[in-house]
């Protein structure tokens, strides 16, 4: 019998003046980015607490508290990478990864691919596993007035090689 587990993880970043716009490890131009302790990259961070959650192992607050000067800065790929080797030291593997990110802009549509690339990349897996999608908030809530963005995430692991 295959063992398998399913996590779903959530995140939220403020867009402010004077920062990058960095999703999925790639920055996109546009006149603001996200605030977070950070890089911010609220499609990773989504991500990685997805993987936390299916093993039951907390957030990645508890892994990188936004407290600590170490992580401040933090290259987010770097943060995910730690987590895979996490769950592959408990004997678990990435079936899929499926995300949703929500922005009103920019658009996002011509960066996906490049974001799922890299995504694959960083956890070692085919791109075929690794799903982004993007969809606005219909300019409704704090998404909707371009005051932040937000991620859904879902990640299948497997138990065994």
């Amino acid at each position: 019998m295959l063992n398998i587990r399913i996590g779903n993880g959530y995140d939220i970043h403020r867009l402010v003046p004077g920062r990058p716009l960095i999703l999925g490890g790639i920055e996109i131009y546009h006149t603001v980015g996200l605030l977070g302790h950070s890089d911010a990259d609220v499609l990773t961070h989504g991500i990685m607490d997805a993987m936390l959650g299916a093993l039951s192992l907390g957030d990645i607050g508890h892994y990188f508290p936004p407290t600590d000067p170490e992580w401040a800065g933090a290259n987010s790929l770097v943060l995910l990478e730690k987590v895979h080797d996490l769950i592959q030291a408990k004997g678990w593997r990435i079936g899929n990864i499926d995300s949703v990110i929500v922005a009103e802009k920019p658009k996002l549509k011509p960066h996906l691919l490049r974001m799922r690339e890299k995504l694959a990349t960083v956890l070692g897996v085919d791109i075929e596993l690794v799903s982004i999608k993007a969809t606005t908030n219909e300019q409704l809530g704090p998404v909707g007035r371009e005051e932040g963005i937000a991620v859904y995430a879902v990640a299948l692991l497997f138990q065994g090689s």
